[in-house]
């Protein structure tokens, strides 16, 4: 056992850990592991908040932060690293400051990138874990791959709507994310949480058990979710667990066959997704921002379709536009116009590109989806219109 007087902690840090250090599990030992410790958050998000906050607060040495968004009005309900004067800026800046205001002790290095697969390998090399902050499957892939090419451990959770889950991927005797989900779902099958929404207080739950998650791997303490999928039900507050086993089938970290990082975006975006024929049935196409726009302002005959939800149309909406919530579309079809183009938009283009493939099976002539929404829309057309 390592006394106080040999261990490399100062006086002020001995004091600022001390009912940390007074838990048997962890001590002077676990608490020097912790400031050795090399730990890299992907994602500054809603998960990636409360686990930056809780492992700098912990006194892990060295934290590593990846993200390239600038702060949003709408991360605010529940990014609590971020205030409204931090929006616009840069969310690592912003946040390696309120980590380091947290606890100076520790070093924060960032990367204002997005993680690719031309450099996970390099920017992850030099960590000891992983955690996967992330919101879309491509990154988590991209996170699963490096880890197990690297040898990491991959501490990873995601969120919607109410519903959490959470587990330790990558370990050397424990299954990695592509055990559980070997392919990638088809393209817009689940929507994200800009599409789904998402109850502020649910990443700072499952961003607080991978903190946790994630000084057990370091100190020792405990039994992690290794093996074990963890689901959180927020309207129910029900906790359980689920058996994930190692698959020696898995191409990552079973027969090995995958040996090197891939391009995610692409391979996520066709993985399951069924040809434009097979999928639609008629003539869907896409349409862009500055496409729809340059139509508009010559005054082309096509009915502008909205299908987002009625507060997401009372936040911003196209001008010209016919409001039809994509739940309400099976039964407001005879509402329609089946021989007249059609142009169908919601926040991102993935909702939208649900309605399209409702209206041309059920015989629209020609039907487009625009590509990226109203966000697009707004980034590239109008800023004026309102980003949520």
């Amino acid at each position: 056992m390592i006394s106080p007087g040999q261990s490399d902690l100062s006086p002020g840090e001995l004091q600022r850990y001390s009912r940390q250090l007074s838990l048997p599990s962890i001590g002077i030992e676990g608490q020097q592991k912790l400031k050795r410790a090399r730990v890299l958050v992907v994602g500054a998000g809603g998960l990636g908040s409360p686990a930056l906050l809780y492992l700098a607060s912990a006194g892990v040495g060295t934290i590593g932060l990846v993200d390239f968004d600038p702060v949003d009005v709408t991360n605010l309900h529940r990014q609590i690293l971020y205030t409204e004067a931090d929006v616009g800026g840069s969310k690592t800046r912003a946040a390696a400051a309120r980590v380091t205001a947290a606890n100076p002790h520790v070093h924060v290095e960032t990367y204002d990138t997005r993680l690719t697969s031309a450099n996970a390998l390099e920017i992850a090399r030099d960590y000891d874990i992983i955690v996967d902050g992330t919101d879309n499957f491509a990154t988590r892939y991209l996170v699963n791959d490096t880890a197990v090419l690297l040898g990491k451990t991959n501490v990873y959770a995601s969120v919607l709507r109410f519903e959490g889950q959470a587990s330790v991927f990558a370990t050397p005797d424990g299954p990695c994310y592509r055990c559980l989900f070997r392919d990638p779902p088809p393209p817009g099958l689940i929507p994200n949480c800009a599409e789904a929404g998402v109850l502020g207080v649910l990443p700072g739950i499952m961003g607080s058990i991978q903190a946790s998650e994630t000084i057990k791997l370091i100190t020792g303490a405990g039994t992690p979710l290794v093996g074990r999928l963890l689901l959180f039900d927020a309207l129910a507050m029900k906790f359980r667990t689920m058996e994930v086993r190692r698959d020696p089938g898995c191409p990552m970290c079973g027969t090995r066959e995958i040996r090197e990082l891939v391009d995610y975006e692409a391979w996520c975006g066709s993985a399951g997704a069924p040809a434009p024929s097979e999928q639609r049935g008629s003539i869907v196409g896409e349409i862009t921002p500055a496409e729809l726009a340059e139509r508009i302002a010559r005054g082309d005959d096509f009915e502008l379709l909205d299908v987002r939800e009625p507060y997401e149309w009372a936040i911003a909406r196209l001008p010209g536009a016919r409001h039809v919530p994509l739940g309400t579309l099976p039964d407001r079809l005879g509402t329609l116009d089946p021989a007249r183009e059609t142009i169908v938009y919601c926040k991102s283009g993935m909702r939208s590109m649900a309605a399209a493939a409702q209206l041309a099976a059920a015989g629209f002539d020609k039907v487009a989806n625009l590509a990226g929404g109203i966000s697009r829309w707004s980034a590239e057309v109008d800023p004026s219109v309102p980003r949520y």
